[in-house]
């Protein structure tokens, strides 16, 4: 909810601000007055849209190195599927008894460990 909150407050901010960075000066605002308002947008950006992303994608990228035979695998597809063999950027799973297929690593959307069980659609 609070994140619906926050392009409403920069709306306002970027209204409030150019009036008060004119000083009654017939010219445009001062650099002072658009660096005050380019500076939050691109710290707001950066902490709500830029570094979450990056840590998703470093979590994804440790989670798919660290797949080992024997794993239960959930694709990007939704898929669920046991690891058999894996390679350097592929893995071999078994979706079912005698079915097997190969599937790029990067396509894992979750992995579960071998004792693990995948959660019931109770």
């Amino acid at each position: 909810m609070t994140h619906r909150l926050i392009p409403a407050a920069l709306a306002a901010f970027a209204l409030a601000l150019p009036a008060a960075a004119q000083d009654g000066a017939a010219g445009g605002p001062s650099l002072i007055g658009q660096l005050l308002f380019f500076i939050p947008l691109i710290l707001i950006f950066y902490f709500l849209l830029i570094r979450p992303q990056q840590q998703q994608r470093k979590r994804h990228q440790e989670m798919v190195a660290a797949i080992k035979r024997g794993d239960t695998v959930i694709t990007s597809g939704g898929l669920i599927a046991k690891v058999i063999k894996v390679a350097d950027d592929e893995l071999t799973v078994e979706l079912a008894e005698g079915v097997r297929s190969r599937l790029m690593r990067q396509m894992v959307a979750d992995v579960r460990a071998k004792g693990e069980p995948v959660a019931a659609n109770d």
